[in-house]
């Protein structure tokens, strides 16, 4: 898989039109873009089938977290749209994540989506697990115990911090893919984003996918900005944070 596949733009716009014009800015026919549920649920199904038959790759970011009956129901039907990766919460447990494997096996028209669990979300951070959600544990152990629950249900990968990859790789196993949100090119604001990392540094950290959003959807010149990215990624070099 060549560099450029490992970019997945994420598309959070609201519209159909939006998001043709942001594509049109990037420039990259055929790119992986990732849609959420902001798009997903105001324009439908129909979006993906229009991305799909334009040749692009699209991560369906829905993060589902249900009850096991209703995310197999659920991922059955969203496997026949051609997705090639969806995704979960962890925190539903080994039964549900079992069964959303199931759902995409069951509905997929021929290879089955790529099933990620969401560990934490980029915008939790050691104060938000213990006060707000009352995990009394470090953060890299729960996303660590999270991701192996996801393994051991079968999943293919997880969503986590570039900052966490490896060690979720080593407690899994080295091709458990790691996706990972909260890129930034250097001097670019974090926003709501905790744990962030370059597109060098996700890839040094053991990153298999980089999504980035506002680091080229909110630049002046998009087309720009993911060279600058696609650029970054294959540096494969980093610093430490301070």
């Amino acid at each position: 898989m060549n560099d450029e596949h490992r970019i997945i733009v994420a598309l959070d716009v609201s519209s159909q039109a939006e998001m043709l014009d942001m594509l049109n800015k990037i420039n990259r026919p055929g790119c992986y873009v990732k849609i959420g549920m902001e798009l997903y649920l105001q324009q439908g199904a129909d979006i993906v089938r229009a991305l799909k038959s334009e040749g692009y790759s699209v991560f369906l970011d829905l993060k589902l977290h249900d009850i096991p009956h209703t995310v197999y129901r659920a991922m059955k039907g969203l496997a026949g749209l051609g997705a090639d990766m969806i995704n979960v919460h962890a925190a539903g447990g080994v039964e549900m994540m079992q069964a959303a494997v199931q759902g995409l096996g069951e509905g997929a028209r021929s290879h089955r989506p790529i099933c990620l669990a969401v560990t934490q979300l980029t915008s939790t951070d050691q104060a938000m697990l213990e006060n707000e959600l009352l995990i009394n544990r470090p953060i890299d152990e729960a996303i660590a115990s999270y991701a192996s629950l996801a393994y051991t249900s079968g999943l293919d990968g997880v969503v986590c911090s570039a900052w966490e990859a490896k060690k979720i790789k080593s407690c899994t196993a080295e091709d458990f893919l790691a996706v990972t949100p909260g890129i930034r090119l250097l001097h670019d604001d974090a926003g709501d984003q905790k744990r962030v990392a370059s597109p060098a540094q996700a890839r040094s950290l053991g990153s298999d996918y980089i999504v980035v959003g506002r680091s080229i959807t909110a630049a002046s010149d998009p087309a720009q900005a993911y060279e600058r990215v696609l650029n970054d990624w294959r540096k494969q070099t980093w610093t430490t944070r301070n």
